[in-house]
């Protein structure tokens, strides 16, 4: 690949650029951290739930789908779209999938329509899949608590990380159109796959 983002380019790159910040162009540990804290209520209220609901070794079973989502599924549909994907490495460094192997190939293009309800369902089956046994097991005050948790992950995940996001054609991202902007002002290879992809045409308007 003859071009790279400029979130794979060394560090020194990122001189006299305003995006570094407002932006997660680089990848920070607390990012990590911040992003565990907020998804720590929803693990341990499901954890406890399903055992309290008679259902513990379904954990096995969550455990399972985790690992095919985050493996396979999304980081073919998502991760693989987004620029910390072309860094250097067969180990991916991101605020929410550190560690992940990167089997799949860099694409540049946004994500399709098809990608981005597909990573919406599998999002909710990873999330609410621990109510559900919660409810079957009567445990209902605790499913309402694991409910709640699930919906304050995705609140606080969209408020706090999504709008400052690199991977811009993911459902949840919401980074500011200027931000947008001045990235693929930084990144043409980026901008030119994004203007060549047919089904993104009001994004591709407002690159012309």
């Amino acid at each position: 690949m003859n071009e790279i983002p400029c979130t794979a380019k060394p560090e020194i790159s990122c001189e006299g650029c305003d995006l570094n910040g407002p932006l997660m162009c680089r990848y920070e540990k607390r990012d990590t951290l911040h992003f565990f804290v907020i998804f720590l209520p929803l693990l341990v209220t499901s954890i406890g739930g399903m055992i309290a609901s008679g259902f513990g070794w379904w954990l096995f079973g969550w455990l399972g789908y985790m690992l095919f989502f985050f493996i396979l599924w999304e980081s073919k549909i998502l991760c693989s779209h987004c620029p910390y994907w072309a860094e250097e490495g067969r180990v991916l460094r991101c605020h929410a999938n550190y560690g992940n192997f990167k089997i799949w190939k860099y694409n540049p293009r946004p994500m399709n329509r098809s990608e981005q309800v597909q990573f919406l369902i599998g999002a909710a089956i990873l999330v609410f899949y621990p109510v559900v046994f919660m409810i079957v097991g009567a445990q209902y005050l605790l499913a309402g608590i694991g409910f709640t948790s699930a919906v304050s992950f995705g609140f606080l995940l969209r408020r706090n990380i999504c709008d400052r996001c690199v991977n811009f054609s993911c459902p949840l991202n919401h980074v500011p159109e200027k931000k947008r902007q001045a990235f693929f002002e930084r990144n043409e290879m980026i901008a030119r796959a994004w203007k060549e992809n047919d089904g993104f045409s009001d994004q591709k308007e407002r690159l012309a």
